[in-house]
């Protein structure tokens, strides 16, 4: 049905009685009781509440689509956020094939839920596996790549940290991030650089997530930095590693949560080394096929990372006299 008179709406609605409604958009209706012109704050309200007083009336479920500021939230007044049940929103990178589902508000369930999606020739597909989707186009050995077990909502999954170093032909090297929160980039470079002795200072710095999905938590810091360390030293990370772990100013490692869960989505895939923070485990116990490796510092997870006999020793000692 093409049409904008909110009434007219509702008329085909009673009529149809359909088991599913979906109008799209809610900026585009308008009432004729309304002076006001369709979008506004006076129109939005009233039509949304005619739709949601229909839906409600006749138990269906209607699905208003609405479009959206610049900064991501809803275009249009907030009263409209708290007359409907749910708000969700779908997301996705420009030239990103997965879309994420997520909701910022649900009346009748949990807001952590998530949903992964792929754009296919046949329309949006559900990817009920998604972290072995993201890791099957990944290549073993890769030089300046990291896996990192991330939180989408209450959902595990393992995402590809890709990493690039050159020697920089400007005065000030570039820094590019993609998936990653620029400013978090910079500051995992001046720590790396820093408090772990990387040479980054003339280096071009490029971070992409693999995939073209989004990192939100900084449970991901660990691995940004053994992405960039593995390509300065041009020395690929063990393909059977995943490395999670917060990362401060100062160089140390803290814990994140759901620790447990991340260790279990990589023995899942079959990945059995993890570099975490030494009080990464909530109850303490190691689980079985995975070989842990607990550190303190950036310093010390590069060296683990990398394959330094010496640094093995170091955190060897850390733990014992720990």
């Amino acid at each position: 049905l093409s049409e904008t008179d909110v009434d007219r709406v509702v008329e085909k609605l009673e009529e149809w009685r359909p088991a599913l409604a979906i109008v799209d958009s809610i900026q585009t209706l308008y009432c004729q009781d309304l002076a006001s012109g369709p979008g506004s704050v006076a129109q939005v309200r009233e039509t949304g509440l005619r739709l949601i007083r229909w839906a409600k009336a006749r138990h269906v479920p209607v699905f208003l689509a609405g479009h959206v500021t610049k900064d991501g939230s809803v275009a249009g007044p907030r009263v409209l956020e708290h007359m409907v049940d749910a708000v969700i929103y779908l997301e996705s990178q420009e030239f990103g094939a997965f879309r994420i589902l997520r909701s910022a508000k649900n009346r009748f369930g949990s807001t952590a839920e998530v949903g992964v999606f792929e754009m296919t020739g046949q329309g949006l597909v559900e990817v009920s596996d998604p972290s072995q989707v993201l890791l099957s186009q990944r290549h073993d050995r890769a030089i300046g790549s990291a896996l990192a077990p991330v939180l989408e909502g209450t959902r595990p999954l393992l995402l590809e940290i890709q990493a690039l170093t050159s020697p920089s032909q400007l005065p000030a090297p570039r820094r590019v991030a993609n998936g990653v929160d620029y400013n978090r980039m910079l500051m995992l470079a001046a720590v790396a650089s820093r408090r772990a002795g990387l040479e980054l200072s003339g280096q071009d710095i490029i971070v992409s997530v693999a995939g073209g999905l989004s990192v939100r938590e900084p449970a991901a810091d660990l691995a940004v930095v053994l992405a960039i360390a593995s390509s300065l030293h041009n020395k690929p990370l063990d393909s059977q590693m995943v490395a999670f772990g917060e990362v401060g100013l100062s160089g140390e490692i803290r814990p994140v949560p759901q620790a447990q869960r991340r260790v279990a989505e990589a023995l899942r895939l079959g990945l059995d080394k993890c570099i975490l923070p030494e009080t990464g485990l909530e109850n303490g116990e190691k689980p079985d096929g995975m070989h842990l490796a607990p550190v303190r510092t950036v310093r010390q997870a590069i060296q683990v990372a990398l394959g330094s006999p010496r640094s093995r020793r170091e955190v060897a000692e850390i733990q014992e006299t720990g």
